[in-house]
């Protein structure tokens, strides 16, 4: 029997093993139909390092052949047993193995703990660190560094912050509390609340209007409809039924190098990717150090001289186990100098 529940095969390097499934058994999946080799050899040489592994960047100049994955990528069958090239293939079943995973130069910043106990960890990330392995960045992301200075696989993000966003970030550290976490925060139940700073109209003074309303000071709400389309960095707003709702709320303004800035408690009522920042750029109020909105300028990833100026700023959520209101505040601040 598959144990879907349970890990076959531990982090290493606080990195999670890669999941494979083999094509043919009884099942409902994407590979059902396919012909199924006779051995693992055959169906790692000729389906997955090419239809799959072959799309992979980030293994460089590492050689990596079947004799790979049942070397050092110890590769695994969904029962437990590592397994050889010459064993027949499973129809339908799962395996797990290490990738090769390149050496990353450091980024130069640092996690703090905000909080802890026994199911959760909440900590204030920093601009430029992923929050989970991702493309370029697998060991310089929050969940991998943790695991590894923490002595801590369990731990698992129960939701992400994109990596030029700071702020907070709540982690999963038990299993079998894990479930109960992640349910809510897809059904919405955890609200999140950031600070951005944006550049305000040339000329603009103290009581001009605002999109929507805003300057008066009160939360306004933006709605629109995001897509995110395949290789292309930029989400866009699209006619159609809206699917991205933000609530906006002007708290103050202020001068920097001649301009007036203002600073917005942001709410995002959905969770679309690049939510808060397209819906900014689309009032004309595009957020201070932002490297893809209005104009993607195709930052280098070891860029860290301009800090996006988005916060997520407080975490609150009434405990699925406890029926406790938590609620949590971050110890960063924004800085319209490091924009």
């Amino acid at each position: 029997m598959p144990r879907f529940g349970k890990r076959i095969l531990a982090p290493r390097d606080g990195i999670t093993a890669a999941r494979l499934r083999a094509p043919g058994g009884s099942a409902t999946h994407a590979q059902r139909d396919d012909p199924v080799p006779a051995s693992v050899g055959e169906w790692l040489a000729e389906v997955v390092l090419p239809r799959t592994l072959g799309r992979e960047q980030a293994f460089g100049a590492i050689p990596i052949g079947p004799a790979y994955f049942t070397g050092p990528g110890e590769l695994t069958d969904q029962e437990g047993r590592r397994v050889a090239l010459e064993d027949p293939l499973i129809p339908g079943g799962f395996y797990v193995f290490h990738k090769p995973v390149l050496p990353e130069r450091r980024v130069p910043f640092e996690v703090r703990i905000v909080h802890e106990d026994a199911d959760l960890l909440v900590v204030d990330k920093p601009h430029f660190l992923a929050s989970t392995p991702n493309g370029l960045f697998v060991r310089e992301c929050v969940v991998t560094r943790l695991r590894v200075e923490r002595g801590e696989d369990d731990l698992v993000a129960i939701h992400r912050l994109d990596r030029v966003t700071a702020g907070l970030l709540a982690l999963s550290r038990r299993p079998s509390t894990r479930g109960a976490y992640q349910r809510m925060f897809q059904e919405r139940g955890m609200r999140k609340t950031y600070r951005a700073l944006a550049l305000l109209p040339d000329g603009w003074r103290e009581g001009d209007p605002l999109p929507l309303g805003a300057e008066r000071g009160e939360e306004v709400v933006y709605r629109s409809r995001l897509v995110k389309r395949d290789g292309q960095r930029q989400v866009e707003e699209v006619p159609g039924p809206d699917n991205a709702v933000t609530g906006i709320r002007l708290l103050r303004t202020f001068a920097h190098a001649g301009r007036r800035v203002a600073e917005f408690r942001l709410a995002p009522y959905t969770g679309k990717t690049h939510q808060l920042r397209v819906h900014m750029n689309a009032l004309g109020l595009p957020l201070m150090g932002d490297p893809v909105y209005p104009v993607d300028t195709d930052p280098d990833p070891y860029d860290f001289s301009h800090e996006l100026q988005l916060l997520a700023a407080e975490l609150a959520f009434r405990d699925p186990f406890t029926g406790a209101e938590r609620r949590f505040a971050s110890g960063l601040a924004l800085d319209a100098a490091r924009a």
